[in-house]
């Protein structure tokens, strides 16, 4: 049994005393023998407990509700990890009376986000998990949930102007900025390399913009000529990515793609391979399946994981503390860059980080 889950009647037990002493300790009323006190503390010490959190809690019969505001999963293994890691905090803190609720938007409508933020409100919560993935659309919510002192932790995507109660993800521009050293290692000759944006309005998606900003940021402090060329792709035709990456294929400056979205990255990798582009140096995000496959087939060369199932049940945490124990989580939850090769994806596959 985790300390986490220790009762009354299981310290009592271990203690050898009654529970009713037990409650008398945690909670510092009524008297209790010197003897009984020693007992009840030394299992509080052994179990490494925080007396203070477990009083509070057992005292406490008020329940929470959260709301978890993230892109429909359906189509998307990135969201799906996301999804998996709101379920898994949501059981872990269901013990404390704390339900969380899923709120699903079309991560290719500004208009669905705002829709499904709205129902989300009015179901009142008492706290928010959010990956404001529109940066427009979100504003409003941010005004109106600081005005009504409703907490909100954002993931994934950061925005200065937010002032959440913490922002739990990686740090985007540096992200940008190690995709562009892993791009450029061991180059010294003029090269040219290309953005992808795929299915998002780069404009309005701060998440995407900032990788960009960080990796021309690298390229530009290199002593010899990069040419970066961006290019969004449209979601509205398939055929738009095929022709982008046939036009790519076809080029023979093209030495290298960075690709900002997740899923998309084997998207691409699937075509290169079709026109046996594999020295085109190909970067992507996170181990997703379809991701893991052609890292291992030596078609993608780098992944950045960003760890999105951790981001989700770390969100949940930080919020029930908040609301429970009056816990400040920090302001910034920055998880490590993470690089993902052929050589290591092993030891992450058996570590159970993935």
């Amino acid at each position: 049994m985790s300390t986490q889950n220790f009762r009354i009647k299981d310290i009592a037990k271990k203690a050898g005393v009654s529970t009713g002493t037990v409650d008398r300790v945690l909670h510092n009323r009524g008297k209790v023998s010197e003897e009984a006190l020693r007992k009840v503390n030394a299992v509080l010490g052994e179990i490494d407990y925080k007396p203070n959190l477990l009083a509070r809690t057992l005292s406490s019969k008020k329940s929470f509700t959260l709301a978890a505001i993230i892109p429909n999963q359906e189509d998307d293994p990135y969201w799906i990890q996301c999804k998996k890691g709101v379920d898994s905090g949501a059981e872990e803190w269901s013990q404390f009376g704390v339900t969380v609720r899923t709120f699903l938007f079309d991560k290719l409508s500004g208009s669905s986000f705002i829709k499904t933020t709205q129902e989300a409100l009015n179901s009142a919560p008492d706290g928010i998990l959010i990956a404001p993935i529109f940066l427009h659309e979100a504003r409003a919510f941010f005004k109106y949930w600081k005005e009504n002192n409703i907490p909100y932790v954002l993931f994934n995507t950061n925005l200065n102007e937010a002032h959440p109660l913490s922002f739990i993800g990686q740090n985007l521009f540096e992200s940008g900025k190690v995709a562009g050293e892993l791009m450029l290692l061991g180059r010294q000759e003029p090269t040219k390399i290309v953005v992808l944006h795929i299915e998002e309005d780069v404009n309005n998606s701060p998440h995407l913009s900032e990788k960009e900003k960080g990796f021309r940021a690298y390229c530009e402090s290199v002593l010899f000529s990069v040419e970066v060329v961006s290019i969004n792709v449209s979601h509205t035709k398939k055929s738009s990515l095929d022709k982008t990456v046939e036009n790519i294929a076809f080029d023979t400056t093209v030495a290298g793609i960075l690709v900002t979205t997740s899923k998309e990255t084997a998207l691409v990798a699937g075509l290169l391979e079709q026109y046996n582009r594999n020295d085109i140096r190909l970067i992507g995000y996170d181990l997703l399946e379809q991701n893991l496959t052609y890292i291992k087939k030596g078609m993608i060369k780098f992944l950045i994981n960003q760890n999105p199932t951790r981001q989700t049940s770390l969100g949940v945490s930080h919020l029930a503390n908040f609301l429970l124990f009056k816990k400040v989580p920090p302001s910034l939850d920055l998880f490590p860059l993470e690089i993902v090769t052929k050589e290591n994806l092993s030891s992450y596959l058996t570590s159970g980080i993935y």
